[in-house]
C-alpha cells in the first residue's frame, strides 16, 4: 500500500506542534520553509486536518494552525483518514465473475471473494495498528531517538 506524501507531511506538522508546546498558531509558510515543502500543498494537507477536527485554523496576520486536541487523542489513523480519505485501500471489482467465470452459475459467487476477504483482514489489522498509535506516541519515540530535536525545533520557531 502506498500513501501520499501528505500523510508524512501532516504527521510531521503535528509533531512539530507538540514540540512547540504552546497554543500559539504556527504559520503554514514557516512549517513549509522549515521542511522545504511547497506551502500551497502543505496548506492543503493542513486544511484537511482542520476539516477532520485535528487542527484549528487561526486567521489573521499572526494566524496559522494549532492542534485542536491533545496529541494523545490524535491517532495515526485519524491523520491517514483525514489526508487519504476513509475509503478502503482495496476495492474488489469482482473480476472472478468475468472472463472464465462469466458463465458459471450465480450460486458460485454467494460467498464473498476470498481475495477481497484476505485483503479486508489485512487492512483491518493495518488500521487497528494505526489507531493504536497516537501523535504523543510518535513524539515519545522521536524524543527517544533524537533527544536534541525538540529544543532545536523550539529555537527554530523562536519559542524557547
Amino acid at each position: 500500500m502506498r500513501m501520499g506524501r501528505g500523510v508524512e507531511w501532516a504527521v510531521h506538522a503535528l509533531l512539530t506542534m507538540t514540540w512547540l508546546g504552546d497554543d500559539e498558531p504556527v504559520p503554514t509558510a514557516q512549517l513549509a520553509a522549515n521542511y522545504e515543502l511547497p506551502p500551497a500543498y502543505l496548506n492543503k494537507q493542513l486544511q484537511a486536518l482542520v476539516r477532520a477536527g485535528l487542527l484549528v485554523s487561526v486567521p489573521g496576520a499572526r494566524g496559522g494552525f494549532r492542534m485542536a486536541r491533545p496529541a494523545q487523542e490524535i491517532t495515526l489513523m485519524d491523520v491517514v483518514a483525514a489526508i487519504e480519505g476513509p475509503d478502503d485501500a482495496f476495492q474488489c471489482t469482482e473480476i472472478r465473475r468475468r472472463g472464465m467465470g462469466e458463465n458459471l452459475p450465480a450460486g458460485t459467487f454467494r460467498a464473498p471473494c476470498a481475495v477481497s476477504a484476505g485483503m479486508q483482514r489485512a487492512e483491518l489489522a493495518w488500521r487497528r495498528s494505526l489507531a493504536a498509535q497516537t501523535i504523543a506516541d510518535v513524539r515519545a519515540e522521536a524524543d527517544a531517538r533524537a533527544p536534541g530535536v525538540a529544543p532545536m525545533v523550539r529555537r527554530t520557531y523562536g519559542r524557547d
